[in-house]
């Protein structure tokens, strides 16, 4: 026998044997598995003259009679990766069986590679982790690197889904809302269809909404959202668009669908020079209620504005988010307008007149109106907006800076400074958000800076446009971190997917730290306690970029690849400006060990100069679940 013939009679036989095993276990595993059972048609028995029954089980619940005294018992579950033979009766469970993949889907593993039916799963053999990241167990499985297999994706009850399954981890569920006292939320946003007639912009287009996950806090229609449960509420809205409308575009948060429904909070888009992409950020606090509304309006304030012809949206990931928190945290939520400020001016700070508070003991104005005072120590998230008016080229030059002051016993500091690329004779708005701790008597104040020579309207109405939001949480369940990018090794020329790296400026607990050591040292922010986080980011820069993209990456333990949360996008810088910027908000589920880094990506162009002073800052906002 030559040496060739013994090689083949071996492989037949290990190929032979090895059918034989994956007959075996094949078998076994088409065995029912199910939960126990007696084989009676009544829901009461007579065993050896006693009389037994179950009291009057829920509809979820089988009476088992091989416990002693019967007991109302909960139906099982088919697990991942099981199939429903029997549904659960009065008095018999839910029987489940094992899908076989290998058969249901032959070629599931390749044609070259084998292919073993596992509980709840299956297995190809051969194939190791690093080529399951790729995706190779195919949709609702991910890859277990406990027992080297593709197993089926978890689904969660109710949909209560923190994060999604992937290639190589499995579902994370959260418990119920009645139980937390914070919860994240996200969704995309488009614009409605248009029809086969003009679609004019001027009464307000009512944008879609597509929520990425369901949950307990809310139901998400096409058009609006509609609360389920009392709390206070955190929304960031990221949008970018490209438009050809006169004047200025006007995105709005509207509680309560109705007549009677009133604007939260709104920002103004100036009509550009050219036709690029132009991107801001929303936020808003409210105070909700069952069954109120929120939906979002894109507006124009003249006719000339047609939704197919003068309107391009950029499909941004999950630009929608909100943070939701229980009244149990003792968070407190208070919205004020500014004072009309009919006349032009150069330097402005804004008074306020509180128009909710849902403490007025732990919040309110100062005797001028200039500044908002707190009674207690904690932790705050504040947005301001204002819309404006201006006239001037050194306007657009120079821009405008709004700087956010803290006051602490009786000396004030800045705590940041976003900037806005101006404009000339056009209307615009400008934003910033941020988290820090106050302690009891700390107050804040803003003020916008504006170049000499540039004449200014700031408005003060009752639309949204012009208004400050504030939540204040204690401290016992929330924690605040601040950072700025550092001032070297800032990426510039041809920057492709760079992360940014930060210097951290203050933390006033452990639940969010900048990492300092290894390769993720100064790029990645690491939170240690499971939670909900809500971050702000803008970034003050020069570039010849056709677009500039912000996108917020998490990792974790359980991922092999970062995964994308949230993005913002900027376009061309306008003509004449110094300097452009571009903000990111988004609020998140976290647990112990999540960590997030921010990239930057520039689109054909070049990253000339990022500022690390001022205009430049990250602040995370963490709370407990």
């Amino acid at each position: 026998m030559s040496f060739q013939s013994l090689q083949e009679d071996i492989q037949h036989y290990f190929e032979a044997h090895l059918q034989g095993l994956q007959n075996q276990v094949r078998n076994h595993l088409h065995k029912p598995y199910f939960g126990q059972k007696l084989d009676v048609d009544a829901k009461v028995i007579d065993v050896g003259g006693l009389l037994l029954s179950c009291n009057l089980c829920e509809t979820d619940e089988f009476c088992n009679f091989q416990k002693t005294p019967p007991q109302c018992e909960k139906c099982t579950l088919c697990p991942a990766g099981f199939f429903q033979m029997s549904e659960c009766s009065a008095n018999v469970d839910r029987i489940c069986q094992d899908r076989d993949e290998c058969i249901d889907s032959p070629n599931i593993c390749g044609e070259r590679v084998k292919c073993m039916n596992t509980p709840g799963g299956f297995r190809c053999l051969g194939i190791a982790e690093k080529d399951a990241s790729f995706g190779l167990c195919g949709d609702a499985y991910f890859f277990s690197k406990e027992i080297q297999e593709c197993q089926a994706c978890s689904e969660c009850e109710d949909g209560m889904v923190t994060f999604p399954c992937s290639a190589v981890s499995d579902t994370v569920c959260s418990a119920a809302s009645e139980n937390r006292l914070s919860e994240s939320w996200a969704a995309s946003v488009s614009l409605p269809p248009a029809g086969p007639a003009p679609t004019q912009v001027y009464p307000g287009l009512n944008l879609k909404i597509k929520a990425r996950l369901q949950c307990g806090i809310l139901s998400a229609e096409e058009d609006w959202l509609e609360f389920r449960q009392h709390g206070l509420v955190w929304l960031d809205l990221n949008f970018a668009v490209k438009h050809n409308c006169r004047n200025f575009l006007q995105l709005a948060v509207k509680l309560n669908n109705s007549e009677e429904g009133y604007e939260l909070s709104g920002v103004r888009i100036e009509q550009p020079e050219g036709k690029y992409f132009q991107s801001i950020s929303l936020s808003s606090a409210l105070e909700v209620e069952p069954s109120q509304v929120l939906s979002l309006f894109l507006k124009s304030p003249n006719q000339f504005c047609n939704q197919s012809r003068d309107l391009n949206l950029y499909d941004l990931h999950a630009p929608l988010s909100l943070v939701w928190l229980s009244h149990d945290t003792g968070a407190v939520a208070m919205n004020a307008q500014m004072s009309a400020a009919m006349h032009y001016q150069t330097n402005y700070r804004p008074t306020f007149k509180v128009i909710s508070v849902s403490d007025p003991y732990m919040i309110s104005s100062s005797h001028d109106g200039r500044g908002i005072k707190f009674t207690e120590t904690g932790i705050i998230k504040f947005v301001f907006q204002q819309a404006l008016y201006s006239m001037g080229h050194t306007c657009v030059r120079e821009g405008f800076s709004l700087v956010t002051y803290i006051n602490r016993n009786g000396s004030s500091s800045e705590l940041m400074r976003v900037y806005k690329s101006g404009v000339n004779y056009r209307d615009t708005s400008i934003s910033a958000s941020g988290t820090t701790k106050v302690s009891a008597g700390d107050m804040i104040s803003f003020e916008i800076l504006s170049p000499a020579q540039c004449n200014v309207r700031y408005f003060g109405e009752n639309s949204g446009i012009s208004m400050l939001s504030i939540i204040w949480i204690p401290s016992a369940v929330s924690t605040a971190l601040s950072a700025t990018v550092c001032s070297t090794g800032l990426p510039t020329g041809a920057v492709r997917n760079k992360l940014l790296h930060f210097d951290q400026a203050s933390s006033s607990g452990s639940q969010i730290q900048l990492v300092t050591l290894g390769q993720l040292a100064h790029k990645h922010f690491i939170f240690t306690e499971r939670g909900t986080a809500s971050i702000a980011f803008d970034l003050k820069l020069i570039h010849s970029c056709n677009v500039i993209k912000l996108t917020l990456n998490q990792l974790s333990s359980d991922h092999l690849q970062p995964l994308v949360i949230a993005q913002q996008i900027g376009g061309h810088m306008p003509d004449g400006s110094l300097w452009t910027s571009v903000s990111l908000r988004f609020s998140f589920d976290v647990h112990n060990g999540t960590m997030i880094a921010i990239a930057l990506d520039c689109v054909r162009g070049r990253v000339n100069q990022i500022a690390h002073e001022h205009g430049t800052s990250i602040s995370v906002l963490w709370v407990s679940s």
